[in-house]
């Protein structure tokens, strides 16, 4: 059964994490979320939800400061994932259980074990004491620790891999 946002917030609270929420309009794009955000304290991610492209192996789900700048292509070859296309709406729903919009690292969730490779910009990590994601829905950002957020995923059984994008 899928995880609801409500479930998930729980989930968060029963392993001693402290996340923060905040309930907003739904956001689509990094500009959309920068007009509502207001002055929320740490970094704020985006995140790519990727398909192998010839349909062979995990899907890959990347996890970036919302500045940067790198390129679908580049990103795989750094995450050693081969030639990577865009995952559909349904694969992302049937995956992470969320949809487009809404993509998250705590959407790993709903994932199988190993039915994704996770990675994560090493800056988010490193450069904040508190990162932002969407808590399985686009209607609402939850700020906690970066290593937090890891330990959590770690715990549902998804390792990340940190990049260096420099």
């Amino acid at each position: 059964m899928t995880e609801t946002p409500e479930g998930l917030l729980a989930r968060l609270a029963a392993a001693g994490i402290a996340a923060e929420t905040h309930h907003h309009p739904p956001v689509f794009t990094v500009a959309e979320s920068r007009a509502l955000r207001g002055s929320l304290p740490g970094g704020h991610t985006k995140n790519l939800f990727l398909r192998p492209a010839k349909g062979e192996g995990p899907f890959l789900l990347a996890t970036l400061e919302e500045e940067r700048q790198v390129s679908v292509n580049a990103l795989a070859r750094l995450a050693e994932a081969g030639k990577v296309t865009m995952a559909s709406a349904e694969e992302l729903v049937a995956t992470l259980g969320v949809p487009p919009g809404s993509v998250t690292p705590l959407g790993l969730v709903n994932a199988a074990p190993g039915a994704v490779r996770f990675v994560m910009d090493r800056h988010l990590l490193e450069g904040f004491d508190r990162i932002w994601v969407h808590p399985l829905t686009n209607a609402a950002s939850t700020g906690m620790a970066p290593g937090d957020l890891l330990r959590f995923l770690a715990g549902c059984g998804h390792e990340a891999r940190l990049l260096d994008l420099g």
